[in-house]
């Protein structure tokens, strides 16, 4: 196997009668419908760099297998709000690894949702990193320890959010990382 080099973010929604399609329809918006995805775990590979997703669908040909660390989210309940979000945090030290959080809810707003996710990802980077700090503090709070620990140099999130349709059909929202070789 390889250690991912690239990733690039991507979402998308889709709604239709059939959950399955709502589901094919929300890869299709987020363009990456005709990959072969297979999810893997939470982990932002060291020296990994992030471009954006038209550079990376050029390293992709359909049928390909390609490795994703995705969120998603459906209903069917008219006007049921559904979030989906991935967050990263990325160590000062390149060498090292950062993750990548995959989070989804029922009633979150975008803003909620992605903040939630970025605080996960930033959380567990800083577990493991052994910083010290309060888990039920504010993420306001916990930014600043992590700053100041200076071993966090970047976090950030892709959100995408939906209301359920007005007449039940099924609605579908994925947030997703994309590793390339």
């Amino acid at each position: 196997m390889y250690v991912p080099t690239k990733l690039f973010f991507t979402k998308g929604v889709g709604t239709h009668r059939e959950k399955l399609t709502s589901f094919e329809l929300a890869l299709r918006d987020a363009r990456i419908a005709c990959y072969n995805l297979v999810r893997v775990s939470s982990i932002f590979p060291p020296r990994c760099k992030e471009i954006s997703i038209d550079q990376g669908l050029k390293h992709l040909q359909p049928g390909q297998i390609v490795h994703v660390v995705m969120s998603e989210s459906a209903t069917a309940e008219p006007n049921r709000l559904v979030a989906a979000s991935v967050g990263v945090a990325i160590p000062k030290d390149r060498d090292t690894f950062g993750y990548l959080s995959e989070h989804h809810a029922y009633g979150q707003t975008a803003k909620a949702a992605a903040d939630y996710a970025e605080d996960l990802a930033a959380e567990m980077l800083a577990t493991v990193l052994g910083v010290e700090f309060n888990p039920n503090s504010s993420w306001d709070e916990k930014r600043e320890i992590w700053k100041m620990a200076d071993v966090i140099v970047k976090t950030k999130e892709v959100t995408q959010t939906a209301i359920g349709h007005k007449d039940g059909l099924w609605t579908t929202v994925v947030a997703a990382a994309i590793l390339l070789p």
